[in-house]
């Protein structure tokens, strides 16, 4: 175990002594800082300490081809003087080998445990294979900064997406890295998306059918067409009649349906949990028309596969078109049940009951009131009062 004062010089004649097929050179000012020399010429800088544990370690510094002497001592320097404040920097190289990419720890965790854990696994899925994947996907989870999140943020908005679209995969790695960060994800102390703020995609837009676009609406279904749909007549009365969301009456079953009691126990709602959704008797009507087949469990099947419908937009958009209400949303038809039990005189948290909110907050924004609502509302509070508002005379009385 020699030790000498290493330097340029030294470097540049030492020799690995014969008969040896290495040799470690100590230097004599930096505590554990060496030159390995090989008998076949090579030589490496390295550095030697005793983590907190009294374990001997070496960290490699780099080879003598590679790095000058000065650049050596420099780094042998900073690195002692991090393992006397307690350091391990080995450890932190172990480290960061570990860290894996975007790719790989969606590929080997987040997945994995989304499709055990969620519903909507499938829409991560799409949004990581064609948003966050494509610009992250190989990047160490330690190497995604807050600055290149917020860029895609913005990117999105800037190639036309809906705010709310764009706020979509922002909302996912916000999830991913708090994920990571619990499962103490090697290289993950922080979450880089945590920062980025959402757009506010002020897309709460109220549009509800009034009773003459619900009849004009009614009218299209009636007639044949529908893009070869024979249930779309069906599907948008009980979607207006029953509150419910799409993919709840086009995945429903009879057996969910007790027409006795007037009563649809969806199994497994939104929220997770089952509910119950009351049948009005004009709903019962239209589950009376409905056309049955033996062996076919689905209220509303597609007739040639008797399996439940992928997509209806298409005869939607025919049907919304020829009433003449383009704008209109298969889910405003959710909305308008929620106005028109409200404008019936109908509590907010008998809508919630209905529609299955878990917060009320959620259903003020469906239980919008018609002005002749509010109208009636008011003059009651005034007739409440018990006094005319009229005009009086120079007595203070009511003139006629």
């Amino acid at each position: 175990m020699p030790i000498v004062n290493l330097n340029a010089q030294f470097v540049n004649t030492v020799t690995c002594p014969e008969g040896k097929k290495k040799e470690n050179y100590y230097d004599t000012a930096i505590t554990g800082f060496i030159i390995e020399v090989r008998a076949t010429g090579g030589m490496t800088y390295a550095l030697r300490y005793k983590d907190t544990h009294g374990r001997q370690c070496q960290y490699k510094i780099g080879d003598s081809k590679s790095i000058s002497f000065d650049k050596a001592r420099k780094a042998a320097q900073k690195i002692r003087s991090r393992v006397v404040l307690g350091e391990n920097p080995n450890e932190e190289k172990r480290t960061k080998r570990m860290v894996p990419t975007l790719t790989e720890f969606c590929r080997e965790r987040y997945m994995p445990f989304a499709k055990a854990e969620k519903r909507s696994w499938k829409s991560d899925d799409s949004l990581l294979r064609n948003h966050i994947l494509p610009r992250f996907g190989k990047i160490h989870l330690d190497r995604i900064s807050q600055h290149a999140i917020s860029e895609l943020h913005h990117s999105m908005k800037n190639r036309g997406y809906a705010l709310g679209m764009c706020n979509r995969p922002l909302v996912l790695l916000k999830h991913i890295f708090n994920l990571a960060l619990q499962w103490k994800t090697p290289g993950v102390d922080s979450n880089p998306a945590a920062g980025v703020k959402l757009f506010d995609p002020n897309n709460a837009r109220e549009r509800f059918l009034t009773p003459e676009e619900t009849q004009r609406l009614f009218n299209v279904l009636g007639k044949n067409g529908n893009r070869g749909n024979p249930q779309l007549k069906y599907i948008v009365p009980l979607l207006l009649l029953l509150g419910c969301r799409k993919s709840e009456l086009l995945k429903s079953q009879w057996t969910e349906f007790d027409l006795d009691r007037r009563t649809w126990r969806i199994p497994l709602a939104k929220s997770g949990k089952s509910r119950h959704v009351p049948l009005s008797k004009a709903a019962l009507e239209i589950l009376n028309q409905l056309p049955r087949w033996e062996g076919c469990p689905y209220v509303v099947p597609n007739p040639y596969t008797r399996k439940p419908y992928d997509n209806i937009h298409r005869s939607w958009d025919e049907a919304r078109k020829a009433a003449g209400l383009p704008d209109l949303r298969m889910h405003d038809l959710r909305h308008s049940m929620a106005s028109n039990m409200v404008n019936s005189g109908r509590s907010i948290y008998e809508v919630a009951n209905v529609l299955g909110h878990a917060q009320l907050k959620t259903t003020q924004r469906y239980a919008h009131l018609s002005q002749e609502t509010l109208l009636e509302a008011v003059d009651a509070a005034a007739d409440a009062t018990g006094t005319n508002w009229g005009p009086t005379d120079s007595k203070g009385e009511a003139t006629p």
